[in-house]
């Protein structure tokens, strides 16, 4: 055991590459298709997510996740668990990566990959819906892509935005979340609402948006005009179609078809703009594969480290 890394928070990420990391999740979808077991299981607000992963010539990740959105005020995350990284060849044990490492960059690394294809390059406003860790990552991710970009945020609770920008370089708290989307080139939502917080009517041309929070089958972030009038793109058809609200209501009501969504990651060549006017919306509904993907960049990183 003595033999086998743990890959701490802190030494690991001072390792890791928001750019890079997207490559290697690009890299990662050109190998075999991922097999994916994921088990929910619900207990009022609180979940547990069990998700495991095979990708031949990557190897096996399982990752075990408790989401309690009470923990906060306990004073403890909200999300907790771990992840075990599994040899392709011999199906040992070769590292335990932190779990909060792998979700962070996992989650925003996610967003990120299909925002470099589908948001406009030119993009300089980006509106953080929800005031939460996930928002602390995606500014991270999204300000080394789009470097010439400003931040807009807001939360629910004002105070929770307003000490998040506050130990955020280059970020304007909002109190109207319309005009807030009105005048975003980039909007990523990640919150854990169940009714939908943004209207279709209020999106414009040349928008994209990024939808993280949903993650349960009673949960929606934006409304049905917000699909209707997008192109609509997600993760995975496998984590999503069956199991998130934000898709799964919509499908089952016949609002969208499953032939409106164009793609997932295994077809990246799809993920692109038509127009400078049209508008793209991406579901991040993370999975197992995602897990084992970045696993794996940070473990290969570890393994370079001086």
């Amino acid at each position: 055991m003595t033999d086998i890394p743990f890959i701490p928070f802190e030494a690991g990420e001072a390792l890791l590459d928001w750019l890079d990391l997207t490559d290697a999740l690009a890299a990662g979808h050109a190998l075999p298709k991922a097999e994916i077991g994921d088990t929910f299981l619900y207990r009022d607000r609180d979940t547990l997510l069990s998700r495991a992963a095979w990708i031949d010539g990557m190897g096996i990740a399982v990752k075990s996740a408790t989401v309690f959105p009470d923990n906060g005020a306990r004073g403890k995350p909200n999300v907790n668990g771990g992840v075990n990284l599994y040899s392709d060849g011999d199906g040992t044990l070769e590292a335990i990566v932190d779990f909060h490492l792998v979700t962070k960059w996992k989650t925003a690394g996610d967003s990120l990959l299909a925002a470099r294809r589908l948001a406009r390059a030119d993009s300089r406003n980006i509106l953080l819906v929800g005031a939460g860790t996930v928002a602390r990552s995606l500014h991270a991710a999204y300000g080394a892509a789009f470097p010439q970009a400003h931040f807009t945020i807001w939360n629910r609770t004002k105070s929770s935005a307003q000490a998040l920008a506050a130990d955020l370089p280059n970020v304007t708290v909002v109190d109207d979340l319309e005009a807030a989307v009105a005048q975003a080139d980039i909007i990523a939502s990640a919150t854990m609402s169940t009714e939908p917080l943004i209207k279709g009517a209020w999106l414009r041309p040349g928008q994209h948006l990024d939808l993280i929070g949903a993650y349960r089958p009673d949960m929606r972030e934006v409304d049905d005009e917000a699909l209707t009038r997008a192109r609509l793109f997600v993760d995975s058809f496998e984590t999503t179609l069956g199991h998130i609200g934000e898709i799964k209501t919509p499908l089952e009501a016949g609002v969208i078809s499953k032939s409106d969504i164009i793609a997932d990651y295994y077809d990246l060549n799809a993920f692109q703009r038509h127009s400078d006017e049209e508008i793209t919306i991406c579901k991040n509904g993370g999975g197992a594969h995602l897990d084992l993907m970045t696993s794996r960049y940070i473990l290969d990183q570890w393994k370079r480290r001086v």
